[in-house]
């Protein structure tokens, strides 16, 4: 892109080359817009740095499940990481490949087993011993032989918000570290299993190599030592979680982080082995933004208040994680600017996107609430019976709804009263 995907033109924020005004009165608001550029140019980031490379990417759907945007990621030749069968249907119907396609997740049901089994993934992550029994007595009953990759958990610290790190021996995913060589052992002796790689992911919005290289170091050390017992391990799984900046982050460029994790890896004499990554984050999150409406402007004895038309239930992040992300006037004005909490309509406390925000608006302003992209709408929920967002995908100077807006009848209409 010769400019950001999201920027001003003329003092009015343009999602590539439509402005956000236009935008918000052809489809109101709350409205999530994404950028297809956006996606591709991190999307190329990867794929040019994976070139030449024994590696491939593996889109982690969790992070945004729009059939749009995983279209975009398709057509581009994306494989896709998954946790539900839901997901692997939403993959399907996007254009996605099942042979390139792998499950992840800790509690995988039978019959999400048995579909994708029968749509042929390209591998099982399993993360414990009764899930391997599991998925051995479903292939099993199908006449299958399920490809499966252990998820080791390295016990290695991410430097992340606690909710979102997953490497650490506290942590409800993955096999303990000390346990995985006898667990690649259960996996082998099971018939219906075969034994194919090794994964891990130590967490999300990691803004540092050191904990990737600390991960795959421990891997590779499993790797030798599964391999004496007989098994051959053919792909390492790395995993995603490469942090975004939402304020003052400096993560790793892409292109050098992918290229310093292979070549570690090639150094340490598994460059023969087949290298998966598996971003969702650092793919999507920026290349989206959330627009909406302020109602009211509420000055209070401690705080000053922008009640705007999005909530909790819209962008659910602030109040679960307490996170951060950078909120703009979609039309710079000449006004004067005051410091705001920004706060949605739901009767909850937590209900806040943004505090202490200096903005210079007025009631009927556009805010612009930026790295949505990720953990965003697949988040969003129906609280206080409010109906979820549109989602609108801008090409160029054309703009694509891509989810329309939930109706209100929508939302129980799949509910009863009692008889009489």
């Amino acid at each position: 892109m010769t400019r950001p995907a999201f920027d001003y033109v003329d003092g009015v924020l343009h999602a590539e080359g439509v402005s956000a005004v236009s935008l918000a009165e052809q489809f109101g608001t709350p409205l999530y817009v994404y950028s297809r550029a956006a996606l591709t140019e991190a999307w190329n980031a990867y794929a040019s740095a994976c070139a030449g490379r024994r590696a491939s990417v593996h889109v982690a759907v969790k992070a945004n499940s729009n059939l749009a945007v995983l279209n975009v990621f398709a057509r581009l030749g994306a494989g896709f990481d998954i946790v539900s069968g839901g997901e692997l249907a939403r993959v399907l119907a996007a254009g996605g490949k099942a042979e390139n396609t792998v499950f992840s997740g800790v509690g995988k049901h039978a019959n999400e087993m048995r579909e994708a089994l029968a749509a042929g993934v390209k591998c099982f992550n399993v993360e414990s011993i009764p899930e391997l029994d599991r998925l051995n007595a479903v292939a099993a009953q199908m006449g299958k032989k399920a490809p499966v990759s252990l998820r080791v958990n390295p016990d290695v610290d991410a430097k992340t918000h606690p909710y979102i790190s997953t490497g650490l021996k506290s942590n409800k995913f993955g096999v303990a570290f000390d346990e995985a060589r006898a667990t690649y052992q259960a996996a082998a002796a099971m018939a219906n299993l075969e034994v194919v790689g090794i994964d891990c992911h130590i967490g999300s919005q990691i803004t540092e190599v050191a904990p990737y290289l600390d991960a795959v170091d421990k891997l590779l050390e499993l790797v030798e030592q599964i391999e004496q017992d007989g098994m051959t391990i053919r792909h390492i799984d790395v995993g995603g979680g490469l942090g975004i900046t939402y304020d003052d982050e400096t993560p790793p460029d892409i292109s050098d982080f992918v290229r310093t994790v292979l070549d570690r890896i090639e150094a340490r004499g598994h460059g023969h082995r087949e290298v998966y990554f598996e971003p969702g984050r650092s793919l999507v999150g920026n290349a989206g933004v959330l627009l909406t409406r302020v109602e009211f402007l509420k000055p209070g004895a401690e705080k000053n208040f922008a009640i705007v038309d999005a909530a909790m239930n819209d962008l659910a992040r602030p109040a679960m994680y307490e996170a951060y992300h950078a909120i703009d006037a979609v039309v710079q004005r000449e006004l004067p600017a005051h410091v705001y909490d920004v706060v949605g309509p739901v009767c909850e406390s937590g209900d806040w996107l943004g505090r202490e925000r200096l903005l210079a608006v007025e009631p009927g302003d556009l805010l612009a609430i930026r790295s949505a992209g990720a953990y965003g709408f697949v988040m969003s929920s129906n609280y206080n019976t409010r109906p979820r967002a549109a989602e609108v995908m801008v090409d160029g100077t054309q703009a694509h709804v891509v989810r329309a807006r939930e109706e209100v009848q929508q939302l129980f209409a799949g509910e009863t009263v009692l008889p009489e």
